[in-house]
């Protein structure tokens, strides 16, 4: 053994060649942690210094190569000022120079995923063969940062200018087709082979069949291009990247941009200037958010595996209801390989559900992502019903009737005397689930999963606790949202649950707006330059108007303090118009169909006349800064009251929740990560600055408590 480390252990085998093997220990994954980056530099000296050592492979002992770097250490390290940020990444840019700069032949062999630093690793060596297998890639962009341990660098040496460029700036994982033909590896081949073909590999470079030093003086010297060429490739590239990224994620132009300042200099230079340029969007905004993110996200599957480990087996499902809703669920269903009964009680609305799921997994054969034999199976998971009878061994069934609480509690109780002990679920957005389980006998067994339109994008299931509701049942229907390949978040129950009763004080702010002049087209315009995928007057057309009303109805029930309203709102206006927004082509706006068939927005004056006669006072322009008040501070000051009710457990879980719920703006982080990047002494008294309004704006005794102490919700 020529060393031996917590992380890195390096065995000398036949014919000269050591093999270096990455293999964390007491994790299930390798990643690139500072005692793994020391353990590598440990390494290398100790290869260094051995005469025996005439060519290397790299392996993984795990099913992964290496995944990337630690994320958990980022909070930490970028809390830093940017000097010691750059130190940092110049530091590990030091350990991997030292490892290519081994003059004997090194080949990676990447038999799983190398992501990240783990796939930076690989480009330290001359030569890559992938697993059939593996995936590689730079995800970094998706942290609001962009590679660090040499990325930038030496990918544009060695695939190309186009080819860095789209892989660093779009962050994507890449099958090994791809891989080969964009020049990241140099051969793919079968699982089983890798480490062989590795050895191989660097066999033939000692035996001076390649020229590995040629190679790897490659990703030493400045791109070789003529500078006109240079130039416009870097152009062509920032103009794609600026479109695709936006403003609201700088991440990746800067990498264009360190890629390109970078372009004419030797290696050790050109790392300077990718340290400092990581450090630059390491301190922005944007990393702080989508780390904290991850972080969060992690978080959440940690506190869901743990909950799902009380769950009883689930190898059938059954949906009631087969409507847009019942049909994505049985598709859902069926995609993730839980087979799945879909009842109704007429055959029209069966064939509705059918066609809904057929016609998901036709467009994903169309897009390659299956073939037709995958679709024929799945579909076969799919068993339509009139009958009870068919509910044989069935572990979950979720029902997903009209939006009535009589009609909802008639068919529960139905289905309790037909299915012996199974799980009950009710897919409502609105209708409080200990209500509903006033008509079960076993209301223990019973409670809610919300799933958002369209099942099949939409990733967030709200798992709703009934006030007699069992564990082992809300374990159930989290692990059955997770064999659904869906983000599950437990709440309690309340009217809207976690995420409506967020929501709809935001639309609340909305109204009030437009109530004191302000242009909706505004209102959408600024909404969506502050990061939402939509205004929320476009928003509330998506959902439906009348969807809508109702649901604010159910609010203002439950928390009349602040939820009522003493005006005509604008959706009800539109409501009273028979205007529900896309389902029927007109809303706030009007919707035609483009090309592709899709509804596209259109302006319709006669909505400004709807409106005109609720507006107190003149129309007026806002300006942009006290809309996104107005805006926003009802939203997360509802989010802080659904941590002191008890609705949510965590402010991880409250912030997933809207980012898969309702889209959140991610590059903020959250409702509550947003308070924090503003700071809860400043949010407190923004929302003084705003308590005119009424009780939505006024802030919650959580939020005073936290900027007296100058706490933030995320440590």
């Amino acid at each position: 053994m020529i060393y031996q480390g917590n992380a890195v252990s390096v065995q000398l085998l036949d014919d000269g060649i050591a093999e270096l093997k990455f293999d964390l220990q007491g994790e299930s994954v390798n990643k690139f942690d500072r005692a793994t980056l020391e353990d590598l530099s440990k390494a290398t000296e100790a290869l260094k210094g051995n005469d025996q050592v005439k060519g290397i492979v790299v392996t993984s002992a795990k099913n992964v190569f290496i995944v990337g770097a630690d994320i958990t250490e980022f909070t930490e390290m970028f809390a830093q000022d940017e000097a010691e940020i750059a130190k940092w990444s110049r530091q590990a840019n030091d350990i991997f120079n030292a490892f290519e700069d081994l003059d004997v032949p090194k080949v990676a062999a990447i038999n799983g995923f190398a992501l990240g630093g783990g796939l930076e690793m690989c480009l330290a060596c001359e030569f890559r063969v992938m697993s059939e297998q593996a995936q590689v890639g730079f995800p970094e962009v998706k942290l609001g940062i962009y590679p660090g341990f040499g990325g930038t660098v030496r990918a544009p040496r060695l695939m190309g200018v186009d080819n860095a460029i789209e892989w660093i700036s779009a962050g994507g994982q890449h099958k090994p087709e791809k891989a080969f033909k964009d020049g990241m590896v140099d051969a793919v081949v079968k699982h089983d082979d890798v480490r062989d073909a590795a050895i191989d590999l660097v066999k033939q470079c000692l035996a001076g069949k390649i020229d590995f030093r040629a190679k790897r003086q490659e990703k030493l010297e400045p791109l070789p291009m003529p500078p006109m060429e240079q130039m416009m490739a870097f152009q062509t590239g920032s103009a794609m990247v600026q479109q695709q990224a936006g403003k609201n994620y700088p991440a990746p132009m800067e990498a264009v941009k360190s890629m390109q300042k970078a372009a004419g200099m030797k290696r050790d230079e050109a790392l300077d200037v990718e340290s400092k340029g990581f450090a630059k969007v390491a301190k922005t905004p944007q990393a702080t958010a989508m780390v904290g993110l991850f972080l969060a996200d992690q978080q959440v599957k940690k506190v869901n595996g743990k909950t799902a480990k009380a769950s009883r087996e689930i190898k059938n499902a059954a949906v009631l209801g087969a409507g847009i809703m019942g049909g994505g669920i049985a598709f859902q269903s069926a995609l993730k390989g839980t087979p799945i009964v879909m009842k109704d009680i007429a055959d029209k609305a069966l064939d509705l559900g059918m066609n809904e799921a057929s016609k998901l997994l036709a467009k994903r054969v169309s897009k390659g992502k299956m073939d037709a034999a995958k679709m024929g199976k799945t579909l076969s998971m799919i068993r339509p019903t009139l009958s009870y009878g068919d509910f044989t061994n069935i572990d979950v069934v979720v029902e997903a009737v009209v939006e009535n609480p009589k009609i909802k509690q008639s068919v529960l109780a139905e289905t309790e005397e037909k299915v012996d002990g199974a799980v009950l679920a009710s897919n409502t957005s609105t209708i409080s689930i200990t209500r509903l389980a006033e008509a079960l006998k076993k209301p223990e067994n019973f409670g809610g999963m919300h799933f958002f339109n369209p099942v099949h994008m939409m990733p967030l299931v709200e798992v709703i606790r009934g006030e007699k509701t069992s564990d082992e049942t809300v374990a159930t229907l989290v692990k059955y949202a997770q064999k659904m390949g869906k983000n599950p978040v437990v709440v309690n129950d309340c009217p809207g649950f976690l995420v409506n009763r967020v929501l709809f004080p935001y639309f609340a702010g909305f109204g009030m707006l437009v109530r004191d002049g302000a242009d909706f087209q505004q209102v959408d315009k600024v909404m969506q330059k502050f990061g939402w995928p939509m205004g929320p007057a476009y928003l509330l057309d998506v959902v439906g108007i009348d969807t809508g009303v109702h649901a604010a109805e159910v609010m203002a029930e439950g928390f009349p303090d602040r939820m009522q309203h003493d005006f005509k709102d604008p959706s009800e206006i539109m409501f009273e118009n028979e205007r529900y927004g896309q389902k029927n082509g007109i809303g706030f706006y009007k919707y035609e169909e483009d090309k592709k068939g899709k509804p596209k927005k259109v302006v319709d004056e006669k909505t400004y006349e709807l409106i005109k006669p609720m507006v107190t006072g003149e129309s007026k322009e806002f300006d942009a800064d006290d809309i996104i008040a107005r805006m926003m501070i009802p939203m997360c000051t509802e989010t802080i009251r659904c941590l002191e009710d008890n609705i949510v457990g965590s402010a991880a879980e409250a912030d997933m929740a809207m980012i898969y719920g309702i889209g959140f703006p991610p590059f903020r982080g959250g409702p509550l990560r947003y308070i924090d990047s503003i700071g809860t002494k400043a949010f407190a008294e923004l929302c003084d600055k705003y308590a005119h309004l009424g009780k939505l704006y006024e802030a919650p005794q959580m939020l005073k408590d936290k900027a007296a102490k100058g706490e933030a919700f995320f440590a």
